[in-house]
Parts: structure tokens; sequence; C-alpha cells
């Protein structure tokens, strides 16, 4: 990355690099999302494996997962440093990884798939795999940041020099660029929200990204947007999106679609982030991950029903075409009816292999 400064600069704490997911010296640390900010500490795994194990509990989340598994792969390297068999074991390695939560597999498969292409290419030049894989894992997030920070400026084009947005969940990056480049523009902005039960992502890491970042925020609970909608003169709604499916379908953390009902009621804009899956040419290609049933008759570890309730967790929604006003993306905004044409040039948004 030479002089130039980081993408992440200027950000809040748990979005710089290192305090996503990081590979060094035979280990992959990872800032545990299920219990920050209340208490910053960090889930250290010495296998890919325990990565992958990681990913499925929701230790990390929204983007972080991508980070993780490409650190993940460095770590493969690693451990199969010297064996005749590397490329098998980065390929077995890349398949535990990138199946770690259903829903998101298609793009946690390119991801490992370029790490393994690295690697391999690494090994045909005579240079080290594990080292080929971080430098890519690295300049993976480089790119990432940098893209979603031109997402972020389509974004902020749509924001009033003067009020209030509205978020679902924890949309990584795009939160911290989006506030970095209203602040650049002198746009005086308040935030508001959801909390997103169960891990309440909303709480503890939109808003504390906001706060971090001297950003006016305000926590609602799931229940009440519709009447903050109503009264609180709410300008946009905006939410990252886990998949965009070629035919307009977005698919988010649960929740999501009852914003953009109620968002769509009041007149108010729905603007999703994020590139167009490929890989999903139609809602009926994507599995919704549902999730142990009994995290939602908790809060934060503490038992809130009568034993004998039962539990209910989709973890994400479908929000159909209809509801959105506009994907924005690092090439601007595409209506979810014409997708295709984000794709005009080739390997739109994402990032070249090393030694390809």
């Amino acid at each position: 990355m030479g002089s130039c400064p980081r993408a992440d600069e200027g950000l809040a704490f748990m979005l710089r690099y290192e305090n996503v997911a990081w590979y060094e010296r035979g280990c992959v640390r990872i800032l545990d999302r299920r219990i920050y900010p209340i208490e910053t500490r960090f889930v250290t795994c010495h296998t890919h494996g325990e990565v992958a194990q990681a990913i499925a509990d929701m230790v990390t989340q929204s983007a972080g997962p991508y980070s993780a598994a490409a650190m993940g792969m460095a770590l493969a390297a690693h451990e199969a440093a010297g064996r005749a068999d590397l490329p098998d074991y980065l390929a077995r390695a890349a398949h535990t990884l990138s199946h770690a939560r259903p829903t998101t597999v298609a793009r946690m498969e390119r991801i490992t798939g370029d790490c393994l292409q690295a690697a391999c290419g690494a090994l045909e030049h005579g240079e080290s795999p594990e080292q080929a894989i971080f430098d890519y894992a690295l300049g993976m997030l480089e790119h990432r940041y940098r893209r979603l920070s031109k997402t972020a400026e389509h974004l902020v084009d749509h924001f009033p020099r003067r009020g209030t947005v509205m978020t679902q969940c924890f949309a990584e990056t795009i939160v911290g660029t989006m506030l970095r480049e209203a602040g650049r523009r002198g746009c005086d902005i308040a935030l508001i929200c959801p909390e997103t039960r169960p891990y309440l992502q909303g709480a503890r890491l939109t808003a504390s990204v906001a706060c971090d970042m001297g950003v006016e925020v305000t926590v609602i609970t799931d229940n009440m947007p519709g009447h903050v909608m109503a009264t609180k003169g709410v300008d946009l709604f905006t939410s990252a999106a886990d998949v965009i499916c070629m035919d307009g379908h977005i698919v988010n953390k649960v929740g999501t679609f009852q914003i953009a009902l109620c968002a769509d009621y009041h007149g108010i804009p729905y603007f999703v982030t994020g590139a167009p899956d490929r890989g999903h040419a139609e809602i009926g290609t994507v599995q919704i991950e549902e999730r142990d049933g009994a995290l939602v008759l908790e809060a934060l570890g503490t038992r809130t029903t009568m034993a004998g309730v039962k539990g209910f967790y989709p973890a994400f929604d479908v929000t159909p075409p209809k509801l959105v006003s506009g994907v924005v993306t690092d090439r601007g905004m595409f209506s979810p009816y014409d997708l295709h044409s984000y794709f005009n040039e080739e390997s739109a948004g994402r990032y070249p292999v090393a030694n390809a």
C-alpha cells in the first residue's frame, strides 16, 4: 500500500483492519462482536477449523466473515507448510471456511477460491503461499474499503444537508464510510438504529461506530420503526445486504422487510448498498439460515421466558424489489430491476488475484 493512507483511516475502532480479523504468527485474532462494546475481547483461532467455527458462532458477522475467511486461509497455509498435498489441503480448508454459514456461501467461495489461486500462484513462483494469501487478504480489505468509500459517496449524494437516517442491523464498512463521507461534506446527520435482536448488532455495533465517530445516534427497539418514521422526521432508510439477487430481491438481517414496508408507506426512500450477486440469479437460489430458536428466548445470556416456551429465529428476510428505491454500488445507483447493468464491465467490484 506504500505511503498512501489506509482506507480504514478515520473509521471507528471496530472497523480498523486489525480489529476485524487478523492473521499473525500462526493464529487468527477476531474481535468478538457478540459482546462488544460491553467488553472488548478477541477470539484467537489456532486452526482454520476454529476460524470457521467462530464464523458459524457469530463471533464476527456482516462483512467480518469475509475478512476472517481470507485470514483463515492464510492460517490453513501455515498449517500445511511443507506438505506435498498443500493445494488439496487448502482446497478442503476453502470448503470448510466458505460453508461456515449457509446464506453467504457464494460470496465466501469466491474469496476462499481466490485465496487458493493466490497460494497456487505463489507455489509456482517459489514463494510463500502463506504470505501470498495474507497479502491477498490485506489487499482485498483495502480494495473493499475503497470500493465502499465510493459506494458511500453515491449514497451520501442522497442525504439531506441536515436530517435523519435510519439503518438496520450492522452494515459494517458502509456505516463508517458513509458517516465519514457525510462529515467531509458538512452534512449534519443523526442516525437511528433499531436494536436488532437477538444479537443487538444495531445497538452494540452500529451505534458504537456512530458514537465513536462523533455522530448523534439513537437506539430504538425493533418494534418502533413505523412509529418513529411517522413522528421523528426520518429522511431515508438504508441497509446493506447479505445477498442482492439479480432479480432485485434483497436478503438482509431479519426485520429489514418490515422496515422497508414502513418506509414505503410513509414515502421514505430505501437505499440498499452493495454489489449484485451473479451467483444468485433469483431469490429461489438463496437458502435462508435459521439459527437456534433458543437465542430469542434470552437477552445477552439472561432467560426472558418461562421454561417450555418455543423460539423461532430466521436470521434473514427477503425484501422484494418494489420496496427498494435503488441499489447503491461503487458504480452509482441502479434500479433493482436493472442490476445486470452493473456488470457492463468485467470483474466489477472484485479484487484481482495475485499471480493470476
